[in-house]
């Protein structure tokens, strides 16, 4: 589906498009009003034009198939395997760059059960559950990978907040995680940047990095687990946004100008020059939402945590409303006709 947006009102004269390999273009009375080039290395398929429409305040509408060449292996990125035992790696601050953890080696890089494991052990076990007094506390060479989070050893590294358990960065004092227990620390995967030590810290928009980490724990969750709805949650237990999972595998083309990363990144103050990241075509997700705050949609919230379908997401609580700012933002970018769908609002969110 593609949708180029258009300011006019509709030509009196007719409008003629024309579609190429590489580009599209409205004519009107003899002259080119819009025109959208695509980046190199996508292709369109002229003879699979459908669905041509064009609509008040919205722009054309027009569905085609679009050919692309696959991304090298190397690009691909994964949660859970972006990390390795037998190498060293730094945690930086992702708000600020501060150094977290300092040079760690893992022996150990293991997944955690789901969240709700506990719960499932009850249904299976004909017997009083086995694992009900063991914790899954890391060692210090260990690393435990969970859905949203990483659980290390606090070793020396632990900035624990004087009035509660939330663990806080010393510098910007942005929160990152919070304490399980005397020894062990969870840090949000939206929170930090986990670099190689060899390396240097690569600063990246918050917004875009916000985005980008959800996207994956849905895309690698829904694959994992075939399920397709969320509720994310802040780390006061409060729901703060319902997401439902309609594509994980669309390519998103905006052009410099319709680009919906710049509004967002303006009011997150991230310094975000066109030359910074090229603007092109990308991997994203299509969700529908809904927000949960100040009360909106209580029901719903209350149905969809109580079914065994929906997976939770868990995330700092200011994270959580910075989400919904981004995808608030996002839609409001889209055409008018493409913004909701059977009451939820859509969103793409970027890789």
């Amino acid at each position: 589906s593609l949708s180029v947006p258009r300011q006019a009102d509709p030509p009196s004269s007719p409008l003629d498009v024309c579609v190429t390999a590489d580009r599209l273009e409205a004519r009107s009375g003899g002259g080119c009003e819009e025109a959208a080039a695509l980046p190199l290395g996508l292709r369109l398929a002229p003879a699979s034009c459908r669905a041509l429409r064009l609509l008040r305040g919205d722009g054309l509408h027009l569905r085609l198939r679009l050919r692309r060449e696959p991304p090298p292996a190397d690009l691909v990125f994964n949660l859970r395997e972006s990390l390795k035992p037998q190498k060293h790696y730094v945690f930086y601050c992702q708000s600020c760059g501060d150094i977290i953890v300092k040079d760690r080696k893992f022996r150990r890089v293991l997944p955690l059960p789901s969240e709700n494991w506990s719960a499932l052990v009850e249904e299976w076990c004909c017997h009083p559950d086995p694992f009900a007094r063991s914790n899954l506390h890391p060692q210090h060479d260990d690393c435990f990978l969970g859905d949203t989070f990483f659980l290390l050893n606090s070793g020396n590294e632990l900035h624990k907040s004087k009035e509660n358990t939330r663990v806080i960065c010393k510098r910007c004092k942005t929160m990152l995680g919070e304490t399980m227990s005397s020894d062990t620390i969870k840090y949000y995967v939206t929170e930090v940047i986990i670099q190689p030590s060899e390396g240097s810290f690569s600063p990246t928009p918050r917004s875009e990095f916000v985005q980008s980490m959800v996207a994956q724990c849905l895309v690698e969750l829904s694959s994992a687990k075939s399920t397709f709805r969320f509720t994310v949650k802040g780390d006061n237990g409060k729901i703060y946004i319902l997401i439902w999972l309609l594509n994980a595998d669309t390519l998103l083309v905006e052009s410099l100008g319709s680009s919906s990363l710049n509004s967002v990144s303006a009011l997150f103050g991230d310094i975000f020059m066109p030359n910074s990241r090229p603007v092109g075509a990308w991997d994203a997700v299509k969700v529908l939402y809904q927000p949960c705050t100040k009360g909106r949609n209580k029901d719903l919230a209350d149905a969809w945590e109580n079914d065994i379908g929906v997976h939770p997401l868990r995330f700092p609580s200011e994270t959580c409303l910075e989400l919904l700012l981004i995808l608030s933002l996002s839609t409001t970018s889209l055409p008018p006709s493409l913004r909701c769908m059977n009451s939820f609002q859509v969103r793409n969110s970027h890789f």
